[in-house]
């Protein structure tokens, strides 16, 4: 007896791919938004950046501590660009993954998977956390530290360096989508497809 297996209509399919689109651009634009801030902190202070780059004492002891930088702000400046338009998403998002993966070994590595520390996963964090607000309920004025957010504790692990590769080999493997650039050229040159 032959097993009869759920078929979905084609009309769904078309239906359900046309959606495919909507998360890739949110991911472009979260991607974009993300290595905005980075990439404008090494462009606005690159002499800092540079030093930071090469220092060992300090820093991260590249070689080549120059040419590091501004490739690494480059790519993250010229990334934001693409990814926001989706125009060369696909190759763009190599050398991404390759300032992610650098940012994985040279930075995050040694700080564990959490970016914000857990009060529940290491009782440290808590009693470090009680202990500033204490300091700061003394000498500060604690409603308004707190007014915008509460104080944590970054931990600066790997867990948004591992997210962000996770994004770019999404956009590696499916593209931009129809909602870029690309797409629309795709659509002009090719029609429906």
């Amino acid at each position: 007896m032959k097993s009869k297996m759920l078929k979905i209509p084609d009309t769904l399919t078309e239906k359900m791919n046309m959606l495919r689109d909507i998360p890739l651009l949110g991911i472009r634009l979260l991607l974009a938004y993300a290595f905005y801030g980075p990439a404008m902190e090494k462009w606005n202070n690159m002499e800092a950046t540079i030093a930071w780059f090469g220092n060992p004492d300090w820093g991260l002891g590249l070689p080549f501590p120059e040419l590091n930088a501004y490739m690494a702000a480059t790519t993250e400046m010229v990334g934001v660009v693409l990814l926001v338009f989706g125009i060369g998403t696909r190759l763009i998002s190599i050398p991404m993954m390759f300032v992610m993966l650098m940012a994985w070994f040279t930075v995050h590595i040694d700080h564990g998977w959490l970016a914000i520390a857990s009060s529940s996963a290491d009782p440290g964090v808590a009693d470090r956390l009680n202990m500033a607000k204490e300091i700061l309920k003394e000498n500060g004025n604690y409603s308004w530290l707190t007014e915008k957010g509460s104080f944590v504790i970054l931990q600066n692990g790997v867990e948004f360096v591992a997210t962000y590769i996770v994004m770019l080999l999404t956009l590696i493997s499916f593209g931009p989508g129809k909602i870029s650039v690309e797409g629309i050229l795709r659509y002009a040159t090719f029609g429906k497809k």
